[in-house]
């Protein structure tokens, strides 16, 4: 890798979205397809990418599956690709971000699993791990800090605070006052759904003096508000600067543009009431009305209505699309026509989709 400042990135703020997989009614991955999401996302103008996260599926890592290195592997690749045309596109050079991505790939499981994804992302390039912390459930604080500071001392970490209904697990301000004390820790990802949660994590980096940790949300019912909430704290204010979203795996060229219209910007009546229109979006994509069952599913659904993606499938035959969902995105469909990007996907997706 070059001398790209990933940090200083991070910290202006970028959109991310978390990268689905692309698989064919064989639940075979369907590289064609896997390709070409990337391409959108790039095309998309999009800061950075993370991949083999929730969104990717996390059984990309079961041995019978064996997809975990293979997708990361796809989509350094078109990142590789991407980077020199980036860099020449002058529209691009005009804005205050770099023309390089912020390159983040998902890990989880136990100490030795976690460790080792860290040192398959490190050689492959990745700039940091997003560390998924679900499989550590019933861990006390000490072995949580533990394991976290093991991943970090391979790759620069970003923190996860999960949701529990997708298999997260609260924790307290006490573990976040110590995460954000490691050195190499370089953002927090704070997808609670939990204003209380949210705080907290807020509070422990504010308290543990780390104004280089970059705050992102991944609170899908919130997006817009966390951007335009000031939040001081003991006097010191800071702001969530940027979204790692699931739900910006789709509308992506308008999820790029919602960013640069909220970051840092004051909150007024017509962004308070875009951000009820993207939560009310996201309730039909995640599948809220039954527990975020059909959370994977509905993106996917987007994706296949505008011709990138053949399908639903999920590695798990059980995860499908709710009753009713599909109903709920065509309300939203409907009800916010200045949200999607069909007409963007429409114009390059053939050129997307050459393999």
């Amino acid at each position: 890798m070059d001398a790209f400042d990933f940090r200083q990135q991070l910290n202006l703020g970028l959109a991310i979205p978390a990268h689905p997989l692309a698989l064919a009614s064989s639940r075979k991955l369907d590289e064609r397809r896997q390709r070409a999401l990337t391409r959108y996302y790039i095309a998309a103008g999009v800061g950075g990418l993370a991949v083999g996260v929730h969104t990717t599926q996390f059984a990309i890592r079961d041995a019978r599956v064996g997809l975990f290195k293979a997708v990361l592997e796809l989509a350094a690749e078109e990142m590789n690709v991407a980077a020199p045309l980036a860099a020449s596109d002058s529209a691009k050079a005009e804005t205050t971000f770099s023309n390089h991505l912020v390159r983040i790939g998902g890990v989880c499981g136990v100490t030795a699993q976690a460790v080792t994804e860290a040192e398959l992302l490190h050689g492959l390039g990745y700039h940091a791990a997003l560390l998924s912390l679900g499989a550590m459930r019933d861990a006390d604080e000490d072995a949580l800090i533990a394991h976290c500071r093991a991943v970090a001392e391979v790759i620069p970490v970003i923190g996860f605070y999960l949701q529990p209904s997708i298999g997260g697990r609260v924790l307290p301000y006490a573990f976040w006052r110590r995460f954000a004390e490691i050195e190499n820790i370089v953002a927090i990802k704070i997808a609670p759904f939990s204003r209380y949660q949210t705080l907290d994590v807020v509070r422990a980096v504010i308290g543990a003096g780390r104004d280089d940790i970059a705050l992102y949300t991944g609170n899908d019912d919130n997006i817009v508000a966390d951007f335009l909430t000031p939040l001081r704290i003991k006097g010191k204010e800071r702001r969530i600067v940027g979204g790692l979203l699931g739900h910006w795996s789709v509308w992506t060229n308008r999820a790029v543009e919602l960013h640069k219209l909220c970051r840092n910007a004051a909150a007024t009546p017509d962004l308070l009431r875009l951000g009820v229109e993207v939560t009310d979006s996201n309730a039909a994509f995640f599948d809220a009305a039954n527990g975020f069952r059909g959370c994977i599913a509905g993106l996917h659904e987007v994706l296949r209505r505008q011709g990138l993606l053949e399908g639903v499938w999920c590695l798990d035959e059980c995860e499908t699309l709710s009753p009713g969902q599909p109903a709920e995105i065509d309300r939203v469909y409907r009800a916010y026509p200045h949200l999607h990007d069909d007409d963007f996907v429409a114009a390059h997706r053939d050129e997307w989709l050459k393999p």
